[in-house]
């Protein structure tokens, strides 16, 4: 992926400006001056929330926060998860990220030290008394909503006992066909009761332990005893699954169970963020659109924005995959294609600026714009920086050390 984006960015149609945002450092309504088009592709970035009871406490994160924080994101340098405090964290969701926040919890450090995951995250790993993960899924395994490679990786883990019911592996004829008519469903839920059957034994002494727990749902979060606001442990209801193939929801059926953790991590979902000047549908959490042209839904008649498009999850909402984004992205662009050949988006008389208007703007505000070739300088610090540790890089945490690095 690196490669495939240095190609790109080293192209002399693009010119990459980094160390820029959106809002802060430069308007849509002045980037809409400044470009023809302007295409905003930024995600999501920011969490759903549950809305139970007790989701305040502390020692209750989002999954994207922790994330964040293992991966070296600079915002989360000093994130501090309380992973010493006990030997048991509660993960809700069951989809990929929730697969990846598991794995970091669980995979030995002798073999995270020899990836990129950040020094800090890897110091406080090391010191980790986590030593159970629960993950929890409102419903069953046949709609486990991650993908067979995540569930590989998470199963290729040494010394992990991984237990599932398997009176949660029966499956209901609705189920039946949702297998049917999936492949990708299908390999994930064989991968299930694969584990499902390896684990049935009791785990050993030592063994470390990944629980997947089918047809639950938060409820609430309960308080410590102490009195210090700190989650203690989060009551669970059991669900079952009503609706035919494919719309198969969970519905609780007033029967709850309580599961002790002082490390709760939400993988929920993501939400997109609205800017000043773009249309956005907060219940839905993205911008309203068709075919990633942007609808002007402050006037109520949805009539196109000019010159604005959308792609991936501002788009679509936070679900798929890489390749997902690629047919997402190909769409905006066929979409800006047809508009340029129907004369939507026609040449004004005196054409735009382009990045000789936005350069000398930022440069006005004092931000520090970052061109590629400083984000090789970057790139290239923290290839050094691991090859003294054995590891692919050793990332650069802090905005100080960025931009020291890229400006240097």
């Amino acid at each position: 992926m690196t490669n495939q984006f240095s190609r790109v960015a080293q192209n002399d149609r693009c010119s990459f400006i980094g160390n820029v945002s959106l809002g802060s450092s430069v308007s849509l309504s002045e980037l809409r001056e400044i470009y023809d088009v302007v295409v905003l592709a930024y995600g999501a970035e920011s969490d759903r929330v549950l809305g139970t009871p007790g989701e305040d406490l502390a020692g209750i994160h989002s999954a994207r926060e922790f994330v964040w924080w293992y991966n070296g994101h600079p915002d989360y340098r000093y994130f501090a998860p309380d992973l010493k405090g006990t030997d048991t964290a509660v993960i809700l969701g069951q989809g990929n990220v929730a697969l990846d926040v598991a794995r970091i919890l669980l995979r030995p450090t002798t073999e995270l030290a020899t990836t990129d995951i950040s020094s800090h995250a890897l110091a406080a790993l090391e010191e980790s008394s986590i030593r159970k993960v629960y993950l929890v899924g409102r419903r069953g395994p046949v709609q486990a909503a991650c993908t067979a490679k995540e569930l590989r990786e998470v199963h290729g883990i040494r010394d992990l006992h991984i237990n599932i019911q398997e009176a949660d592996l029966v499956k209901t004829p609705a189920d039946e066909e949702e297998l049917k008519n999936s492949r990708i469903q299908r390999r994930v839920y064989e991968l299930l009761s694969k584990a499902a059957i390896s684990g049935s034994s009791h785990p050993c002494t030592g063994q470390r332990e990944l629980h997947f727990v089918f047809f639950r749902k938060p409820d609430g979060f309960q308080d410590s005893d102490d009195g210090t606001g700190h989650v203690a442990g989060v009551r669970l209801e059991k669900t079952i699954l009503k609706g035919g193939v494919r719309k198969q929801v969970a519905v609780g059926t007033g029967q709850f169970e309580d599961l002790d953790c002082r490390l709760v991590l939400k993988s929920i979902g993501y939400k997109s963020v609205p800017v000043d000047g773009l249309p956005f549908d907060a219940s839905k959490g993205i911008v309203p659109n068709i075919g990633g042209r942007v609808l002007d839904n402050f006037s109520g008649d949805l009539q196109q924005l000019d010159g604005v498009y959308v792609c991936g999850w501002l788009k679509r909402g936070p679900t798929g995959i890489i390749g997902t984004n690629l047919y997402c992205a190909e769409e905006t662009v066929g979409s800006i294609s047809e508009d340029l050949e129907k004369g939507v988006l026609s040449a004004p008389s005196f054409p735009k600026q382009g990045r000789k208007g936005l350069l000398p703007l930022l440069d006005s505000r004092g931000v520090k714009v970052i061109p590629f070739s400083a984000w090789e300088k970057i790139d290239a610090e923290e290839k050094r920086l691991g090859s003294l540790k054995n590891k692919p890089r050793d990332k650069l945490t802090t905005w100080e050390e960025l931009l020291k690095v890229a400006l240097q």
